[in-house]
């Protein structure tokens, strides 16, 4: 999966205040809630600050941004790349993970723009552009009959018709309406448990996706590995 959050479909997503203002550190990660959930998801990246008051904007990692909607706690972690160590941003951003709560959410365009218990101005928010944003898995919207978050479909086997293991989910692909399953053998040298030793890619339509048996995790297709 694209690590966002769209449900893929085979039919038819107390410590006071900083003077000044900014992150209250105890109070947006109070100790009983802020430990980092084993089932976190990334599902989006903080852009920056929207307006004046601390208010966000995170763009998604998805085109169906739904568990962004679904959550009142998300949690951040550092950018990948690090940041100057004089940076305003590093210093402002405090301690990682960072639990936020938010108290509403919106879409605005491509983005989502949210505000947040305990951030209170723009420099605050604007300090923490560049993080990583995680929900809980527990937390998305149950999906509809025949559709499929993409996170749960990651590392399941592929067989086809004839029984013959494919490979393994690695990833999704996004290619306009079409969503691809990328698949990946890993049979060594001399065989082994897969039919390929690369890469194929099946669109995850009904047309060539048979049944996807997630507690077995196990995608049954119509494929063959020449194809």
């Amino acid at each position: 999966m694209d690590p966002g959050d769209r449900p893929g479909s085979m039919g038819p997503g107390d410590n006071p205040a900083p003077a000044g203002g900014g992150v209250d550190p105890g109070r947006a990660c109070p100790d009983a809630e802020a430990a980092f959930p084993d089932d976190a998801i990334e599902v989006a990246r903080v852009v920056g600050a929207w307006g004046l008051k601390g208010d966000i904007k995170v763009k998604p990692l998805s085109r169906d941004p739904q568990a962004l909607f679904s959550s009142k706690r998300w949690f951040l972690q550092a950018p990948l790349a690090a940041v100057g160590a004089g940076s305003k941003r590093a210093a402002a951003a405090g301690p990682w993970p960072m639990l936020l709560r938010i108290m509403r959410a919106r879409m605005h365009a491509d983005h989502v723009v949210a505000s947040v218990h305990d951030l209170h101005d723009r420099d605050a928010a604007e300090a923490l552009a560049g993080a990583r944003l995680f929900i809980s898995r527990a937390s998305f919207p149950t999906p509809e009959a025949d559709e499929f978050y993409w996170v749960d479909l990651i590392g399941s086997a592929v067989v086809n018709r004839e029984g013959l293991r494919l490979g393994t989910v690695a990833g999704l692909l996004e290619t306009g309406p079409v969503c691809l399953l990328r698949i990946e053998g890993s049979a060594p040298p001399g065989g082994g448990a897969d039919a390929s030793n690369g890469e194929l890619l099946i669109p995850f339509v009904s047309a060539y996706i048979d049944r996807v048996d997630l507690p077995r995790r196990c995608i049954h297709v119509d494929w063959q590995p020449d194809y």
